[in-house]
């Protein structure tokens, strides 16, 4: 029986993967999603290797129990912990992650200074150690753990008096030595890209992986021959570890922003 119309599953920590989610059902309309966010476990970027590790292959496990053919890891941090793991673990699936978009923000001009905003554990872990070096040669950059942010937007406060200040005295050094663009290297992060330009200034160009890993899913569904031919708008099935329809309900408004 042909896979074609299961499910592409969507993981994420919280919410956050939802800026992946929109970019794919751009470039994959016709597909059907299962978006899963472990908000119960929420935030990764403060845990250990090992046990974001474990929460992103248990999220695996279940999710191809529930028949889906692909599955993007829409984390950073969870990428950076456990997707080689399982490409080893599930050969035959197609699996992609999501990595800080480095490379567009440091090749842009000569010298550039570029800010990535990262989770804590993003930033420690070596696979990004090893994407920051490649580029160093060409840009300035300027790594800028975050603790917090991803809470702000777990809880849909992205306009508000609090997230200005918090973001204000975030970027503060930043202001003062303006930066040519800016990564965001979570999937959170794409939500508060409208209150980060408005702190550092609309000239700030600002970069995110979302749109590169739903091209790179769509590359592995048609190497795999398991693109959806129906010409029909396909469904998302939310889910999350909370089981909190307030969850759900905000992921929903975060898909049509």
């Amino acid at each position: 029986m042909s896979k074609k119309t299961n499910p592409i599953a969507v993981f994420d920590s919280g919410v956050g993967g939802i800026s992946v989610l929109r970019e794919l059902v751009k470039i994959l309309p016709n597909e059907d999603y299962i978006y899963y966010g472990d908000s119960k476990n929420a935030p990764y970027g403060m845990k250990d290797k090992e046990t974001v590790k474990q929460l992103t292959i248990d999220a695996a496990e279940y999710l191809f129990a529930q028949g889906a053919k692909g599955l993007v890891v829409a984390c950073n941090t969870a990428t950076s912990a456990a997707v080689r793991v399982l490409r080893e673990m599930y050969p035959d699936i197609p699996i992609v992650g999501i990595e800080p978009a480095v490379k567009p923000a440091a090749t842009l001009k000569p010298n550039c200074r570029v800010l990535v905003m990262a989770t804590p554990m993003t930033i420690r872990e070596e696979k990004f150690q090893s994407l920051m070096a490649k580029y160093e040669d060409m840009a300035e950059i300027i790594p800028l753990p975050c603790p917090g942010l991803m809470d702000f937007v777990e809880r849909g406060d992205l306009t508000s008096d609090d997230f200005r200040r918090y973001l204000e005295e975030l970027l503060f050094v930043h202001r003062i030595h303006p930066v040519d663009s800016v990564v965001l290297g979570c999937t959170h992060y794409p939500f508060a890209k409208d209150m980060i330009k408005e702190v550092l200034g609309p000239d700030v160009l600002v970069f995110d992986g979302g749109e590169g890993t739903a091209r790179e899913m769509r590359r592995r569904l048609a190497e795999a021959d398991l693109l959806n031919p129906s010409t029909t708008q396909g469904a998302v099935d939310f889910r999350n570890s909370l089981e909190d329809k307030k969850k759900i309900e905000l992921c929903k408004m975060l898909l049509e922003l």
